[in-house]
């Protein structure tokens, strides 16, 4: 089993005009947008740059800082995170890389968590990189609100972040992202202008939700359907959501379940990620029972059911997962408070949809069942050999 680590030791050696960037190269730099480059990279309104080495060199002193006591809002994401720091600067493939462009936009009023930032890789092209869902309650709502609006506000960020970085890069652009990162990748460079599209060479999605049918409906998404790189682990949950529109490769990895969706546990070769022939039957039973379940809800019930659901997560006052997980008890005993000062009119509302999801989980049990594989009638010709 080989990871992103291992081809940092094959490969790092290498830059990317010795060895042009593949596919695992793009799961390295959605990796890298999850990292809280506050106050370190410079932002889209600023000319300036900074290498991934000297970035992360300061973002490993600020972690250091915050393990000594002192108040820091530098918080990783993943286990891997730490290992991730202390290697990649240290690749020549990676190191003299330049970062720019960076913003982490977080708006309750507006529901929208947004982040972004460039990767000049030094082959006279530049990766535009969109960061998937964050640790922030709002942003987990906002992927929720893509069950039922056309457009989330993440989106429209993400098609003016591209427009105003394509203005101060020059040459080839790649974009990409993991999870809502990949995503907002895919939207942006179908509905940006001609102009700017013209210029992009590939667009990466690593286990993504889809879009709306009038996204894939759109003359935008066509023009570029065949750019389209679209990667899905084994048991993928969260890139069968809604519609995709292209085809996905299926990915294998070392984790199971949901921590598929995590990058580190994605298997890669020397310059590509180790494929499979198709995704498991837990994945299928998942896609169609929650395909299921949302199409049996309107538009407007998923909207109440959704409003509902995080009106009691709000109860907790708690800003993101990490503030859920510090204080469980107290959590959910304010949790279970608001579930039972509720009106009648949103309880039913709860209750009908979770009617509407056994229903769906009954519907589909059967896809979980291994198929038996008929038994060959012996005659008596076979019996004699």
């Amino acid at each position: 089993m080989a990871t992103l680590f291992d081809y940092l030791t094959w490969r790092g050696d290498l830059d990317f005009t010795q060895s042009v960037l593949n596919p695992v190269d793009n799961v390295i730099i959605s990796q890298l947008s999850y990292l809280p480059f506050d106050g370190i990279v410079p932002g889209p309104d600023e000319n300036d740059e900074i290498s991934i080495k000297d970035a992360l060199d300061i973002l490993n002193k600020k972690l250091q800082h915050k393990k000594s006591g002192a108040k820091s809002k530098s918080i990783l994401m993943f286990k891997g995170d730490p290992q991730f720091i202390n290697t990649l600067g240290s690749t020549n493939r990676y190191g003299n890389c330049r970062l720019f462009g960076y913003v982490n936009l977080i708006d309750t009023k507006r529901e929208v968590q947004f982040s972004a930032l460039c990767v000049n890789t030094g082959d006279g092209s530049c990766f535009i990189v969109y960061r998937g869902t964050d640790l922030s309650i709002i942003g987990w709502k906002e992927d929720f609100n893509m069950g039922f609006s056309r457009v989330v506000p993440a989106q429209i960020e993400a098609v003016n972040y591209l427009e105003k970085m394509a203005e101060k890069i020059t040459g080839p652009l790649r974009i990409g992202g993991h999870s809502k990162g990949g995503n907002l990748a895919v939207y942006a460079a179908s509905q940006c202008r001609k102009k700017t599209q013209q210029r992009i060479t590939e667009i990466y999605s690593n286990d993504a939700p889809g879009f709306h049918e009038s996204v894939i409906a759109s003359e935008g998404f066509a023009a570029i359907r065949e750019r389209i790189r679209s990667f899905i682990p084994q048991s993928s949950v969260v890139g069968m959501l809604l519609e995709r529109g292209n085809e996905h490769d299926v990915i294998k990895s070392s984790a199971s379940g949901l921590l598929q969706h995590e990058l580190y546990s994605w298997e890669v070769t020397h310059n590509d990620m180790i494929h499979v022939d198709e995704v498991t039957v837990s994945s299928r039973f998942l896609d169609k029972t929650l395909r299921d379940w949302i199409n049996d809800l309107d538009i407007t019930h998923r909207e109440q059911f959704l409003e509902a659901l995080f009106n009691i997560l709000n109860a907790t006052q708690a800003k993101s997962i990490p503030d859920l997980e510090s204080s469980r008890l107290k959590s959910a005993g304010l949790m279970i408070q608001s579930l039972g000062n509720i009106d009648e009119p949103t309880r039913a509302v709860l209750k009908k949809t979770i009617k509407a999801l056994l229903r769906s989980v009954q519907k589909n049990i059967t896809l979980l069942k291994p198929v038996q594989k008929k038994k060959r009638k012996i005659n008596k010709v076979d019996k004699a050999y």
